[in-house]
């Protein structure tokens, strides 16, 4: 790429949140913000390699995207109506209180996760809105048509405006209740950044993980008592610990056992291990753990082990178990079988993930699991099938490429 391509691509990544947080404040308008804010981008990528990357991207983007908006809304000859519009929304809106977080990125995710909206349709609306990943890259993490997600999205921001769902953060008096559907999102925002799912983007992303980061602790700012909020920060911390071990210099994925351990960043690890302990202290005093924070404990004891070998797979699997009566979510007994098979062996695990078969057979890690379970069981024709379908479902450039050398090594 040339520098003024990478520099597109990197304000793209900063600043796309940015322009659009500041449009749906300015106009109260979804549409008109996401509309105007690619608008901008698109100019850029005429105007820039001829005028030059302008000093702060982030504020040419924004007032161009400002001027596409006005501009589209004098076309439609709608202004009076669309001003008042965004008047109705905004002048009612009592002051924020002093002390108040004043971010407009954690307004837009608030107003994305509304509960008037469906959980799925808040973490489709988030990752577009908030994350700026394209339709087609919503519909493969939810494994559905990019018309159909296209038409979710659109009937959100359809229904936020008509709802005259307010831009603002909850008063802390509604922010408990609203906390949970916002955790659930910025942890399916992560998990995107973690291993992006669309063949042509970056196996890892970056600015999507940093981004989850950043707006987790925002809203931990908020709720510093809440241990969910603490648990889903511990477990994006020591996850984004490894992130530079997990792809190696060729662009393969490079899995847990692989990794040089040595690459972990230590201050990650070591923030997310205090924040795994005060929760420990917490459930010690009978405050039992929820679902992010078993599974932010799951990723201490991963980190702890400086050596594959020296993990403790027990307490590993105990934490499972705990995880299980949360949430017996199919996905959760695929990563728990993974446990078994290092503490009851491939066979046992294999026949716990057979099990599973008909809920996840279009999911890429289920046939991946499979097919290292067998690959260690000697089956290697079998193992080399269920590799075969983990290929062609992985769309991740990363992971396509370790998978297909996984299975070249099969006799």
């Amino acid at each position: 790429m040339s520098d003024v391509e990478e520099a597109i691509t990197r304000a793209h990544h900063d600043q796309w949140a940015r322009v659009v947080a500041a449009l749906t404040k300015h106009f109260g308008d979804l549409d008109i913000a996401e509309e105007a804010a690619a608008e901008a981008f698109a100019t850029a990528i005429q105007r820039w390699p001829a005028d030059g990357v302008p000093p702060n991207p982030g504020a040419w983007l924004t007032t161009t995207a400002n001027r596409k908006a006005i501009d589209r809304i004098r076309r439609e000859n709608k202004r009076d109506d669309k001003h008042k519009e965004a008047q109705m929304v905004y002048d009612d809106d009592p002051p924020e209180p002093v002390g108040a977080i004043d971010d407009d990125r954690l307004r837009l995710i608030f107003t994305c996760c509304h509960p008037a909206l469906a959980m799925q349709t808040r973490v489709a609306l988030t990752l577009r809105m908030v994350g700026g990943l394209t339709v087609p890259e919503i519909a493969r993490a939810y494994l559905v048509a990019e018309t159909a997600m296209e038409r979710r999205i659109t009937r959100a921001k359809a229904k936020i405006k008509a709802a005259r769902i307010p831009y603002r953060v909850p008063s802390v008096e509604d922010l408990p209740a609203r906390v949970s559907g916002v955790l659930a999102v910025l942890f399916l925002v992560f998990n995107e950044g973690y291993l992006a799912t669309g063949p042509d983007t970056d196996p890892l992303r970056y600015d999507l993980t940093a981004e989850a980061i950043r707006l987790t602790r925002l809203i931990r700012a908020l709720l510093p008592e809440d241990g969910e909020v603490a648990g889903l920060l511990a477990l994006m911390l020591l996850t984004e610990a490894r992130r530079t071990a997990r792809v190696s210099a060729s662009g393969e994925l490079v899995a847990l056992d692989e990794q040089d351990r040595g690459a972990w960043d230590e201050a990650l690890i070591a923030e997310g291990h205090r924040l795994v302990r005060e929760r420990l202290a917490a459930a010690a005093g009978g405050v039992a753990p929820g679902r992010y924070q078993i599974l932010a404990a799951i990723n201490a004891v991963h980190t702890s082990a400086r050596d594959m070998r020296d993990t403790d797979w027990s307490q590993v699997l105990a934490l499972y178990d705990q995880l299980v009566r949360l949430d017996p979510s199919p996905i959760i007994a695929l990563n728990r079988a993974i446990a078994v098979a290092e503490l009851d062996g491939p066979e046992v695990a294999l026949a716990a993930v057979d099990c599973l078969e008909h809920r996840l057979a279009g999911y890429h890690a289920y046939h991946a699991t499979r097919a290292d379970l067998l690959r260690r069981l000697g089956r290697s024709q079998q193992s080399r099938a269920a590799y075969d379908k983990a290929i062609e479902l992985a769309g991740n450039t990363a992971e396509t490429a370790y998978l297909t050398r996984r299975r070249d090594q099969l006799r």
